[in-house]
C-alpha cells in the first residue's frame, strides 16, 4: 500500500489566522505510534504556531503543543484526535 492523503486543508481562522489539517494513512505506523496514520493539526494566527497535534517519527502521539508549551496527548481515534484539536483551538480563542 501507498501513502494516501486523507485530509489536506487550511481553513481561516478569523482574519489573521489559519488551521492546517493533514492526515495521511501510512502503510506501517510512524515510529512511535501504533497506528497507520501520520498527522500534522495546527492553529496559526500572525505567523506564530498557537497549537500543534503531530506524531513526528520518534515522539509517536504522546504531546501535542500550545505555544511554547508541550502538553500530554493520547490518541485513541482520528475522531476524537480532531474533536480535541477543536476543542483546543476554541479554548485557545476563549483565553
Amino acid at each position: 500500500m501507498k501513502a494516501r492523503v486523507l485530509l489536506d486543508e487550511r481553513i481561516a481562522q478569523g482574519d489573521n489566522g489559519f488551521a492546517e489539517l493533514r492526515i495521511t494513512l501510512v502503510p506501517a505506523p510512524v515510529r512511535g505510534s501504533e497506528h497507520a496514520f501520520k498527522y500534522s493539526l495546527s492553529l496559526v494566527v500572525d505567523g506564530m504556531c498557537e497549537l500543534r497535534f503531530g506524531n513526528e517519527a520518534g515522539k509517536g502521539d504522546h504531546f501535542f503543543h500550545r505555544g511554547a508549551e508541550e502538553l500530554p496527548f493520547r490518541f485513541t481515534s482520528m475522531p476524537e484526535l480532531l474533536d480535541e484539536f477543536w476543542r483546543q483551538v476554541d479554548q485557545w480563542r476563549n483565553t
